[in-house]
């Protein structure tokens, strides 16, 4: 558990919980639409990357910064404050252990100076401020004036700050983020604040906070922020669904404008080659796509991860001006189907082989780093893996985006991991998970990368109110987007599980030999079969391995293999491939290992520094189980590739 101390007064005890509840109100429905920033002919953006200021609340109750307004005037002007790189955790970067497991209110800004372009004209244009991600509750303000609040520490979060910025003196920008990492039962993921009020064994105003996940806190602003700008009036939403046979594809569209009538509005779908391939008009519609070059997974065709550029143009009048904005989205073509066995993409079989990951690594912690997900995404190809899960949160966009490019296969999971509590399961947890899902899909419903959402991950189904409570989150899910399956990631007993019964695909999480039955490799096959015939006798739905594994310490060896060392994580995986191996013959649709690397966790007898189940180190350094799992993997590719002549990890990668 992550604890913190405080000095005298009322003591968070009794201040920090009430106060991160004070700035959570109802949840308001977000905008219709959240189109990622980019640069076009009638868009400009500046990434406000680097140092911020950065202060921790330090005070009992962890509410100094809201009584004496910091946000009224210069960070530095409110007490001392260090240097924090943004995006980066806070936990890290510093050697002082309080910040490590700090928990409350830390507080960040940052002055930049806006071009007076952005201030001018008639009407000037509109200028927003986006955060990619920061975590977990965020209010923030700029030239001390309030502009937005967003509960949720995966998924971004605008303004639009025209009004403040274009009222102010000068092209001064102040922007100050309050942030608090505080999980409840009712967060996503949940969490709860222990008090310790025994005065003998603890000091005065003590508390830890308690999760139900086996993954490190981090906390800070994760993932870039952006001031972008638009014209007054604008492209507020784009949605496009594919549909396809042999020789024609359909792109439905439909897109949204704000601000104005559009007096026009046309749309161009190009090549790679630049060439238009297909026009069309009006804010809804079609475009036929005639031999369209689909796109395909990685290692599934000689061209995987196909885009085309669907540019949008459109012209509105305000007031005495004809206003012009131009979006350009990139789109795949491509279908999804499940059958009670199988898992199609363009009408073929589809099998994941892939991972599971984590967004961390040393002294950044989640915070995104172009370096390591460039390396990330090597290893992957490297493995010969054609999916991951974005386990047990959606990941950063930079990372999707990579994703439709290089043709890997994504099962995109919301934050609803550690759902154990009944509380959890409850309407104030249900509504929380039901905006989270419409966040989610709003940001990722176009990408054809994304061909499945999961909805939670190791939730306690077994109880009777996970019934209700996943019944409605999934047709919640399916109805924002009708196009992709939708499950949830299960440890239950099959003839238990309250949730199963509404999902597309089984998606199962075991850990034989390893928390069941600890050093008896003998079991696995017979206990793995039996889930798997039991599963799908059961619900008739095709399944996935959704996570295996065992931890090894690099370096660690011993033969007759024993737990821990490098030699037993091979055995094991052995022992599981055997059983997939038949499996996948019949229902069985995919194994996705756990994990592609260790991961920091919170401290505990069982972790030494972390989870050591990756097959490669934090440093992304491999152990012996990368390469069993890289000779499998090119193996499943060469059996079920359509590509001649036979691929090889050196043909296609190295």
């Amino acid at each position: 558990a992550a604890a913190a101390s405080g000095g005298g007064g009322a003591g968070p005890c009794t201040m920090l919980l009430p106060l991160l509840l004070l700035f959570l109100p109802g949840l308001a429905a977000g905008p219709a639409g959240m189109l990622q920033p980019r640069d076009t002919p009638s868009r400009e953006r500046r990434e406000l990357g680097g140092l911020w200021s950065f202060r921790a609340d330090l005070s009992p109750g962890r509410d100094a910064g809201f009584a004496q307004r910091w946000y009224r005037r210069p960070l530095r002007q409110t007490g001392p404050v260090i240097d924090m790189p943004v995006p980066a955790s806070f936990n890290d970067i510093t050697q002082d252990p309080s910040l490590e497991n700090y928990i409350g209110w830390v507080w960040y800004e940052k002055e930049v100076l806006l071009p007076p372009r952005w201030l001018q004209g008639d009407p000037a244009p509109r200028v927003v401020l986006r955060f990619g991600s920061a975590h977990y509750y965020s209010i923030v303000w700029v030239n001390g004036v309030q502009v937005v609040e967003h509960e949720g520490g995966h998924l971004p979060f605008e303004a639009d700050i025209s009004s403040v910025v274009q009222g102010s003196p000068g092209t001064l920008c102040r922007i100050t983020v309050a942030l608090n990492n505080t999980l409840t039962p009712h967060t996503l993921p949940p969490g709860s604040i222990q008090y310790m009020t025994d005065k003998s064994r603890y000091p005065k105003n003590y508390f830890v906070q308690d999760i139900r996940f086996d993954f490190f806190n981090y906390a800070g602003i994760h993932r870039p922020v952006v001031l972008y700008t638009t014209p007054a009036a604008y492209i507020g939403d784009i949605t496009v669904s594919t549909t396809s046979s042999d020789s024609v594809a359909m792109v439905q569209y439909q897109v949204s404008v704000v601000g104005s009538t559009a007096n026009s509005l046309s749309l161009s779908l190009r090549d790679q080659e630049g060439k238009v391939v297909a026009t069309g008009d009006g804010p809804v519609g079609e475009l036929k796509v005639l031999n369209p070059n689909l796109w395909w997974p990685y290692l599934m065709h000689e061209n995987p991860g196909y885009l085309y550029s669907l540019e949008v143009k459109m012209q509105a009048q305000v007031g005495g001006a004809l206003l012009e904005d131009v979006y350009t989205l990139p789109v795949g073509i491509r279908t999804v189907h499940v059958t009670s066995t199988q898992f199609l993409i363009n009408g073929r079989p589809f099998y994941f082989h892939g991972v599971n990951k984590h967004e961390d690594a040393d002294i950044r912690g989640k915070g995104l780093d172009w370096p390591l997900i460039v390396k990330d995404f090597n290893l992957l190809r490297w493995l010969g893996a054609n999916s991951f899960r974005t386990s047990h949160y959606p990941y950063a966009e930079e990372i999707m985006d990579l994703c439709d490019a290089y043709g890997i296969v994504v099962i995109d999971e919301s934050p609803g991991v550690g759902i154990k509590l009944p509380e959890s399961f409850g309407n104030k947890s249900l509504q929380h998970h039901l905006a989270v899902m419409e966040e989610l899909i709003r940001r990722d419903k176009n990408r054809p990368s994304v061909v499945m959402w999961s909805v939670a991950n190791e939730p306690a189904s077994e109880l009777p109110p996970a019934a209700h409570y996943f019944k409605t989150v999934i047709a919640h899910t399916k109805a924002l987007d009708p196009s992709r399956p939708v499950t949830f990631v299960t440890d239950a007993n099959y003839a238990l599980d309250h949730g199963a019964p509404y999902v597309d695909v089984i998606c199962v999480n075991s850990y034989f030999s390893w928390y069941h039955d600890p050093g008896h490799l003998e079991v696995i096959p017979l206990q793995l079969t039996a889930q798997f015939e039991n599963w799908y006798k059961t619900y008739q739905k095709p399944i996935i391995q959704s996570e295996y594994g065992a931890d090894s310490v690099p370096g660690l060896h011993s033969d007759p293999p024993l737990m821990f060392s490098e030699e037993y994580q091979k055995a094991l995986l052995s022992e599981y491939h055997a059983v997939f191996d038949k499996k996948r013959k019949e229902y069985v649709i995919g194994e996705l290992i756990w994990n592609f690397a260790d991961f920091m966790t919170n401290q505990g007898t069982t972790r030494v520094l972390g989870n050591k189940k990756g097959i490669f180190t934090r440093q992304r350094q491999p152990k012996a189980a990368a390469f069993v799992l890289r000779d499998r993997y090119w193996k499943i590719a060469n059996e079920s590739s359509c590509l001649p002549p036979v691929i090889t990890s050196h043909s296609l990668f190295l």
